[in-house]
């Protein structure tokens, strides 16, 4: 039996086991079967296809965005439409036209559009070009999953159901497990908040499937099965998603109040290039970027071309790094102004936290 057949035989077994407490350690280890099976597709053993075959787009800028959604919703139309406003080049390397890349400055950031349109196309049960468009989907900064706003919740649905085949998960944090391996003494759970769904022998069970018989887990929030089999797994990415719900042109104004209220969603005409400002600026809040500029010695800051950050590698040695290398090597202490700080010019560390549109000046030693 293929693997294919395996995944529909336990994906038709699951759908028809009742889901109550004498049952879920039976779902669990199927659960568990199923991410093994799905792993094997999108890497089988042996290693990936042949290099250089369909998706390998040359990844530049600050971040990446990758568009999904269903034929004639409008995709295509609102990257050309992004990329033609506030575009100041569009060309990229790029081994195939199945694949539609675009670029766009925003705040001072490059960031480049990717649209994907084999994700939709049973690419997480390794049909077609499944496993070349997973590698560029898992690189994305955030996901922008276009819908038509006229039937939006059947086209998320399968859409979400790709994506967690491809082991993406949207709008998610990690779960706050700990794992790990070790040579004896079983399996040790500990929990630090009462736990609806697992227990000693349901982890056991998950963690047999694995092989794995020695392990330390502990449960910091109450997690589900799929939580314990996400860690184990450890090849999750969990990556911001704004549901970009498009011709609004053809709703009324109640309907779109009614749409706003929505989380992650942005409403937007792609044609009639309408709320586009307001789709940016989502972008750019779950980007999560930082903006720093440069002060040379006895002149005026660089405003014009920042160095971009992420929020959570912004201290003075990233930027540094961010510059080049060999700096940190002769760094005494940086000056700096802005909110980051209680004096402007402040004299800093290496390990100071900076905050956005800060302005730095890195002082040597002689």
């Amino acid at each position: 039996m293929g693997i294919l057949e395996k995944i529909s035989e336990i994906e038709s077994e699951m759908a028809r086991t009742q889901k109550n407490k004498a049952t879920s350690a039976h779902l669990g280890l199927l659960k568990a079967r199923l991410a093994k099976l799905r792993r094997e597709l999108i890497t089988p053993k042996g290693g990936g296809g042949p290099a250089g075959e369909g998706f390998d787009v040359a990844k530049t800028g600050d971040a990446r965005i990758g568009f999904v959604g269903f034929p004639s919703v409008g995709k295509s139309t609102l990257l050309s439409n992004l990329a033609g406003v506030y575009s100041e080049v569009a060309a990229y390397e790029f081994t195939t036209l199945t694949t539609v890349p675009g670029v766009i400055r925003y705040k001072g950031a490059k960031i480049q559009l990717l649209d994907l349109p084999g994700i939709i196309e049973g690419a997480k049960d390794g049909k077609g070009r499944g496993r070349q468009v997973i590698a560029v989907a898992r690189t994305c900064s955030i996901i922008f999953m276009v819908l038509d706003v006229l039937k939006p919740l059947k086209h998320k649905k399968l859409l979400e159901h790709e994506l967690e085949g491809f082991g993406i998960r949207l709008n998610k944090t990690p779960p706050n497990i700990g794992y790990r391996k070790k040579e004896k003494g079983g399996i040790n759970l500990t929990t630090t908040c009462a736990q609806s769904t697992l227990d000693t022998d349901l982890v056991k069970t998950i963690l047999a499937e694995y092989k794995i018989h020695n392990a330390d887990v502990v449960l910091r929030a109450d997690s589900s099965t799929d939580d314990l089999i996400d860690v184990v797994e450890g090849n999750r990415v969990y990556i911001p998603c704004i549901y970009v719900l498009n011709k609004i042109d053809q709703i009324s104004i109640e309907e779109l109040d009614i749409i706003y209220k929505i989380p992650h969603c942005v409403p937007i005409s792609a044609h009639h290039k309408w709320n586009f400002d307001d789709l940016l600026e989502k972008m750019w809040d779950y980007l999560k970027l930082v903006r720093i500029y440069t002060k040379p010695k006895g002149q005026l800051p660089d405003y014009e071309a920042p160095v971009i950050l992420k929020t959570d590698h912004c201290i003075i040695e990233d930027f540094c790094n961010n510059l080049h290398k060999s700096i940190m090597g002769n760094f005494k202490y940086a000056l700096v102004w802005g909110s980051s700080v209680k004096h402007n010019p402040q004299k800093v560390g290496k390990e100071h936290l900076l905050c956005d549109e800060d302005v730095i000046q890195i002082v040597k030693k002689i």
